[in-house]
């Protein structure tokens, strides 16, 4: 039997485990450390559990009452499960989300993680955190997520969807719910029927879009510069976002480059800690330009393109798309839509040329991962031919375009 000394030193572990007491009663240990009751007792040769709340809040000689108490109803024919819920019995969703998440975070990027809980404390918590599980209905989470396709958000709805019925799937594993209601509202969700990352696909249009960006008077002379980086680039903006100086290599030689470190990349998280998947991007002439410009506005910064509010921190995720939109590009180009423009000009100039293999290494520049290749190409793979490339994008992009030193303020 458990001692009340046992049940304050149950610490947590990589996955949850239970500390028995005696006819059925458990404490059950999870990974973030939170300690409830359970009983565990078979109904017409069913098993099913009941939850008797947390400890320290109810002691152990409660939940021995309170398990005394089931067994009673039980012996006289009786579900002890049918009796009511109170929150004093039972665990709120934000207490089994904030479970479920540590668990998540043993498998996630660290970056995604949060992301996760960001959008579980913006939307979620706000809303049905404090609930008991059983008291929530699918009415009730179609209310959460009807508030976020408001905002026309519909791929974060539909986001928020699966981590709420994630987390009800997580419950029914622990017995402590007996149905996902998130899953059952998914054929209710709005369609997601506009382009989730429109773009222009002709070089003259990326040419406007450049114009049109670095004319926008409001915008800070960084993020102009930013702009610019991601086009004649290519690469993820989360990836542009979080340049650091000490990144680019080589910049007044012959080879000037970009090595990301493979934490920043879009890979398996087992990858993201091995030096093998770091990715080398060659830079134009124009893409050199741009660096040192922006290293003069950084000003010895950390980052590239530091936050103008917290300059120790990077450009946030909506600065850029902020820019697109008051260029006037709102629902024509998003950032990530520079890797489409990139890929569809570029390509139909390899096919008008017959060149398989370039069509090949305009994929590795874009990063798209080939299973047991990535490591291979990650580094240096065809690295002369990516370079002329870059060299030929950077060249067509910004034809007639002025140097990136010109948007620099005149001092």
């Amino acid at each position: 039997m458990l001692t009340v000394l046992a049940c304050r030193n149950a610490v947590s572990r990589e996955k949850a485990y239970k500390l028995a007491d005696a006819n059925g009663l458990y404490l059950h240990v999870m990974p973030s450390g939170t300690r409830s009751w359970r009983w565990k007792y078979r109904i017409g040769g069913v098993e099913k559990k009941l939850s008797f709340g947390q400890f320290p809040e109810v002691s152990l000689a409660r939940a021995r009452e309170l398990r005394d108490e089931a067994r009673r109803i039980l012996r006289s024919g009786g579900d002890p499960g049918a009796r009511a819920a109170t929150p004093e019995t039972l665990p709120t969703f934000e207490q089994v989300a904030r479970d479920w998440h540590k668990h998540q975070s043993l498998v996630r990027a660290p970056r995604y993680a949060r992301q996760i809980l960001d959008r579980l404390e913006t939307d979620v918590f706000p809303a049905i955190g404090s609930l008991p599980l059983g008291a929530i209905s699918a009415a009730t989470v179609l209310k959460v997520i009807r508030s976020i396709e408001a905002r026309d958000a519909l791929v974060m709805a539909q986001r928020v969807r699966q981590h709420i019925s994630s987390i009800f799937v997580f419950a029914i594993g622990a017995g402590l719910a007996e149905t996902d209601p998130a899953n059952i509202i998914q054929p209710t969700l709005k369609p997601r029927t506009r382009s989730l990352r429109p773009a222009v696909l002709r070089i003259e249009e990326a040419r406007e879009l450049i114009n049109a960006v670095e004319a926008t008077t409001d915008a800070f002379v960084g993020t102009k510069l930013a702009s610019r980086l991601l086009a004649l680039t290519a690469v993820r903006p989360g990836v542009l976002r979080l340049a650091e100086q000490t990144e680019f290599e080589d910049l007044d030689g012959p080879a000037p480059l970009w090595r990301i470190p493979a934490a920043k990349m879009k890979l398996a998280r087992e990858n993201k800690a091995d030096a093998a998947y770091q990715f080398v991007v060659p830079l134009a002439r124009q893409a050199v330009e741009v660096v040192k410009a922006a290293a003069i506005v950084s000003d010895g910064r950390p980052y590239l393109f530091p936050n103008t509010v917290k300059a120790s921190r990077p450009i946030s995720d909506s600065t850029l798309s902020k820019i697109y939109r008051d260029a006037g590009y709102q629902g024509r180009h998003v950032p990530h839509g520079w890797r489409a423009t990139f890929s569809t000009i570029m390509n139909e100039m390899a096919a008008q040329n017959d060149n398989v293999l370039d069509r090949a290494i305009i994929d590795l520049m874009l990063a798209h991962m080939r299973g047991d290749v990535e490591a291979a190409y990650n580094r240096a793979a065809y690295m002369p031919r990516r370079r002329e490339l870059a060299q030929i994008w950077a060249d067509m992009l910004l034809k007639d375009a002025p140097p990136a030193a010109s948007l620099l303020p005149i001092d």
